[in-house]
């Protein structure tokens, strides 16, 4: 785990150590609900909670893949992952994503996020990768890994 506060000029000596593991996060029905309702993804096995008790191989409904993977910008910022003396964070996409495990309705899950790596872009910024594997409380398999890019402007 870093050790000390993060800065732009100490984040390259950070590359490949964990930055923290962050706050819990319920995945419950009405956040469900709302994330399909602004993204417009309706699918029965996220939404109708009787058809996917009766149905789903899950028991019950499952968080969208893309809710948990959304959760990564506020884990970011909430643990803090980011340099203090950064005026801008950029979200400069993803190299990797893997959904590895359904998050089912009610359960809760945290990020531990892992700097691998860090390159110059010039102009003082820096493009930051960090490797996020978002744990499911009491499971086994992390719901998914990612690979997240970070752009940080001085």
């Amino acid at each position: 785990m870093a050790s000390m506060a993060l800065t732009m000029e100490n984040l390259p000596r950070q590359v490949g150590t964990e930055l923290g593991v962050t706050d819990w996060v319920t995945c419950d029905q009405s956040r469900i609900q709302a994330f399909a309702d602004c993204t417009q993804d309706r699918q029965w096995i996220h939404v109708d909670v009787e058809r996917a008790k009766a149905e789903s191989p899950y028991g019950g409904p499952i968080a969208h893949g893309m809710l948990t993977l959304s959760l990564l910008p506020h884990w970011l910022f909430a643990l803090p992952a980011v340099p203090a003396d950064a005026k801008a964070v950029i979200n400069y996409g993803f190299d990797k994503v893997r959904f590895i495990a359904p998050v089912r309705a009610g359960a809760r899950v945290r990020s531990h996020i892992k700097l691998t790596n860090v390159a110059d872009k010039g102009h003082g910024r820096i493009l930051a990768t960090m490797e996020h594997t978002v744990e499911i409380e009491g499971e086994t398999k992390p719901a998914l890994i990612a690979e997240f890019l970070v752009m940080f402007a001085p």
